[in-house]
């Protein structure tokens, strides 16, 4: 079983409700830093954590989820349905 980190968000007029990591996958890119540095960090494991899961817009936290080159950000929106990756 994985390991994972679940970071709520509760930033107004956003789509996205939750970011997963799964710390399994991270092999520490920092892609996702490079995006969104104000969202992401990287911990003294070396693997990425969420400082801030709402300092993003949706579609700037898409786009570091999608910069993961092992697809361990997911994101699931305000129903509790996963929309990344998919």
């Amino acid at each position: 079983m994985s390991e994972t980190r679940e970071y709520l968000r509760n930033k107004e007029g956003s789509n996205i409700s939750k970011i997963v990591v799964d710390r399994d996958l991270c092999i520490s890119a920092v892609s996702c830093i490079a995006v969104s540095e104000a969202t992401f960090a990287l911990d003294d494991e070396s693997k990425v954590i969420a400082t801030d899961p709402n300092a993003a817009d949706d579609e700037t936290l898409m786009a570091a989820a999608e910069s993961c080159p092992t697809k361990a950000i997911l994101l699931f929106d305000n129903d509790g349905k996963q929309v990344f990756p998919v």
